[in-house]
């Protein structure tokens, strides 16, 4: 026994020491130039706002101080992703408006799906910018961004190096809307599980087409417990049974665990289609179970009640949203209003976390704790060792 606790402690210390031993790689932190990201609104910093109007007050209210595009009080973990590497914030590649591209670009809008929406389902409330839309925009801006620096100094600092698209972190926070879409147009559970595949295989196209454009570093997110938020347990059928301890919906936790089973087993094919590439998956959805479920121990609180909302026993109403107003005797009112403390709240406004619980989520993730191989952040851009 003892013999095998001092081995156990040799190895650790060895795999902590060096780790280029045992993974494969080169432990200097990587210096990623710039930033590409595609995904939904758990990253979107202004996509949907630039093409369909701000989001209204208030959010952003925590960092920004106004309605910054994006659908929280404050930042994303894509905003801690870029700071922690000393990057700014992320421009959405829709907005004209005072961009600067030269550290990257987000492709990501709210609402977004992985397949095209004529074959996701064709509901409505779903973002014309699917998943091949978006690399059809960074597939255009890489090449036109490239035309634009021959232009003068002006373009040259707004417009990134061609060097960087292959030095580049490429992150993705997609597939969660493809999931709930089904379920609204009252698939059961078995349907919604049976087009899982192909979502996959779309993903893995695009990561391949990115690929091609010289993307060697992927850091992709699974998707996250959606039986714990609010517009799905109230605006979906739920019998008692199909609740878990947590109060989460049980039967859409499971889906969402099926696409990242299937997601990590594409990531897997990947690795082996792809030799260049370093791809690193991400577990965020038993991070954000872990928040929700132990909720009080993290020093939150109401996790399953939005923080910027209207009525009911969610705080959630998808008439009367987050920033809604009514008007009254000729006067607008807010009625949509963020709750006094939203620092130690979990959701937002039904749909999305709060700049706290993103910071929260961030902080675990940073270190390669959840990741697939278990590399950090900074070290993404190196491959281990099959």
């Amino acid at each position: 026994m003892r013999l095998v606790v001092a081995l156990s402690a040799f190895f650790s210390v060895i795999t902590s020491s060096f780790p280029s031993l045992v993974f494969g790689f080169n432990p200097d932190p990587c210096q990623f130039p710039a930033i590409f990201n595609f995904g939904d609104s758990n990253s979107d910093t202004g996509g949907l706002s630039a093409a369909f109007g701000q989001a209204p007050p208030p959010n952003g209210e925590t960092y920004f101080h106004a309605p910054a595009g994006r659908y929280s009080d404050g930042r994303l973990v894509i905003d801690f992703i870029a700071e922690s590497f000393g990057l700014p914030h992320l421009n959405a590649f829709l907005d004209s408006v005072g961009s600067n591209f030269s550290h990257g670009a987000n492709f990501a809008t709210a609402a977004s799906t992985i397949r095209p929406q004529n074959r996701t389902l064709s509901q409505g409330g779903v973002s014309p910018f699917s998943l091949n839309v978006q690399f059809y925009q960074f597939n255009d801006f890489h090449h036109r961004s490239q035309a634009a620096r021959t232009q003068g100094v002006v373009w040259q600092k707004l417009m990134p190096k061609e060097e960087d698209f292959s030095r580049a972190l490429y992150t993705f926070d997609i597939g969660q809307n493809d999931l709930t879409a089904g379920y609204f147009i009252n698939m059961s559970t078995s349907q919604v599980r049976a087009y899982v595949p192909d979502l996959l295989d779309q993903f893995s196209t695009i990561i391949k087409d990115i690929y091609g454009e010289g993307g060697r570093s992927f850091w992709i997110h699974n998707t996250g417990p959606v039986g714990c938020l609010p517009y799905i347990m109230d605006q979906l059928l739920i019998t008692a049974p199909q609740v878990d301890k947590a109060g989460c919906a049980t039967p859409f936790n499971e889906v969402a665990q099926y696409f990242n089973i299937r997601l990590k087993e594409a990531v897997n094919q990947l690795r082996k289609d792809l030799p260049l590439a370093a791809i690193t998956y991400v577990d965020v959805y038993s991070v954000k179970y872990d928040l929700i479920s132990q909720a009080s121990n993290h020093g939150f609180e109401q996790p399953l009640v939005a923080c910027c909302g209207h009525g009911g026993k969610y705080n959630y109403n998808r008439h009367m949203g987050c920033g809604s107003k009514v008007t009254r005797n000729g006067k607008q009112i807010l009625v949509g209003r963020s709750c006094q403390d939203p620092s130690v709240r979990i959701n937002w406004d039904g749909v999305h976390y709060t700049e706290a619980a993103n910071k929260w989520i961030f902080d675990r993730i940073v270190d390669g704790s959840y990741s697939d191989p278990p590399v950090p952040l900074k070290m993404a851009c190196q491959r281990v060792a099959n």
